[in-house]
């Protein structure tokens, strides 16, 4: 690898993943740290044959796009990789990747993809956050983030996006932790808040005195309200310490009040997933008279307000807790046409489609896509899919499968779940042709 530096190097655009893109001797060059209009030279950090990573190391122009980034750790810390950009300017690159992704990969015509939806807020919108903690063999206890690259902590006094309720928090818990026995067997603190006030932490704890913990800790949860959970292992030796088990969020209207617990899955910008919600109705327009198959359902949050607007809907999640909270908070809303089944999704169409059949299927798959459900699909020939995704890339993937079978996309369009960050949320409506 050329440990010298190579440029100048001028960035042309920026790519899923949040790098600068430029050409140099016959390959793209992929750099951290450099936007459109910056005059870079750089180090190689990777090398393939026809691509290579790197870092910038010195500008020769900076690029007029830039701004100033509104935390003093962005660069180091791993978390954010767009602070340097202004939000409208974050805004046009997700939007040109998403089209970029899904015009070249899919052939899918301009025309269809829609401008991208802008979070109602660009700050202090993360409802959850796993800080990540190590003590030093001084004794000093560092709660942060990741460096880029690494698993070494940057210390942080505070997030610039996540909820002000965590950064009132953090310091005091510090200092609380800093001083007591218990630092060195802390490796990660998660904190969540739902629409209301009170906020979740879960401690994950390696060491064996956990009671003497939760004492020394309980002046700090009395001031705060904390709901506390400690964790020792895996999820499975999650424990209840104080305060509320569960978390509760707000969807559609009128309103929906979905809860979850410690070890859940809630999206991290709530103001944003209301939009997504109402988005997602209006694209795919549910008739009363369907019936519905959300796949990937986890506690509802598609489920329920799709629910309320069909005959009937049947939610599918592989994790029972998922389902579990799933059915109380069918309860709790009172909707009852919705059944909550737990096992796989491949499959699980001509497991509960019976002799109806779906009218529609939702699919939220994680990162890696749903490759093998959408196979599983296309053998029923799915009238309407709306596909949830959070990965362009394997969004064009599994569409290529699906326009090549026949459907065709009624309307795309990107959703700016992640301000800060290259990473986006789309919602895809797709119908198969006669």
């Amino acid at each position: 690898m050329n440990d010298g530096l190579i440029g100048p190097l001028e960035i042309e655009s920026l790519a899923f993943g949040g790098r600068g893109v430029a050409r140099y001797d016959g390959r793209v060059i992929f750099v951290r740290g450099a936007v459109p209009g910056d005059l870079v030279r750089v180090r190689l950090t990777r090398e393939k044959k026809r691509y290579a990573e790197a870092e910038a190391v010195l500008f020769d122009r900076e690029s007029s796009q830039r701004c100033r980034p509104a935390c003093p750790v962005f660069g180091e810390c791993g978390g954010c990789q767009w602070q340097m950009l202004p939000y409208a300017e974050q805004l046009r690159h997700k939007e040109k990747i998403f089209r970029d992704a899904l015009h070249r990969q899919c052939g899918i015509d301009d025309a269809l993809i829609s401008g991208v939806m802008e979070s109602p807020i660009e700050w202090h919108y993360r409802s959850r956050v796993q800080f990540k903690c190590h003590t030093s063999t001084d004794g000093k206890l560092a709660i942060g983030f990741y460096r880029s690259n690494s698993h070494s902590v940057i210390d942080v006094q505070s997030c610039p996006i996540a909820d002000p309720a965590f950064n009132r928090l953090l310091p005091e818990l510090r200092e609380r932790l800093q001083h007591s026995p218990f630092a060195a067997q802390i490796s990660r603190i998660d904190m969540e808040i739902g629409d209301g006030e009170q906020v979740r932490v879960v401690l994950h704890y390696s060491g064996k005195k956990s009671t003497a913990l939760v004492e020394y800790l309980k002046l700090l949860q009395q001031r705060y309200a904390l709901a506390l959970f400690l964790q020792t292992g895996s999820k499975s030796s999650l424990s209840y310490i104080s305060g509320a088990r569960d978390l509760t969020i707000e969807v559609d209207f009128p309103p929906l009040q979905l809860a979850y617990g410690a070890g859940g899955f809630s999206q991290v910008n709530l103001a944003q997933n209301r939009r997504m919600i109402s988005e997602a109705l209006r694209m795919a327009s549910p008739n009363k008279d369907w019936r519905v198959l959300d796949l990937y359902c986890g506690m509802g949050n598609f489920s329920l307000p799709f629910a309320r607007r069909v005959t009937s809907l049947v939610a599918v999640e592989e994790h029972a807790g998922s389902i579990a909270q799933g059915k109380v908070n069918a309860r709790h809303n009172q909707v009852t046409n919705i059944d909550f089944v737990t096992r796989p999704a491949e499959g699980a169409y001509a497991a509960l489609a019976g002799k109806k059949g779906f009218d529609l299927v939702v699919l939220d798959p994680p990162r890696s896509g749903a490759k093998e459900v959408v196979v599983d699909l296309l053998k029923q020939q799915v009238k309407r899919i709306l596909y949830v995704s959070c990965d362009p890339m394997t969004l064009a993937r599994d569409l290529t499968l699906l326009l090549t079978a026949g459907y065709r996309v009624r309307e795309s369009r990107p959703l700016d779940m992640f301000p800060q960050t290259y990473h986006l949320e789309s919602l895809t409506f797709l119908e198969l042709e006669a």
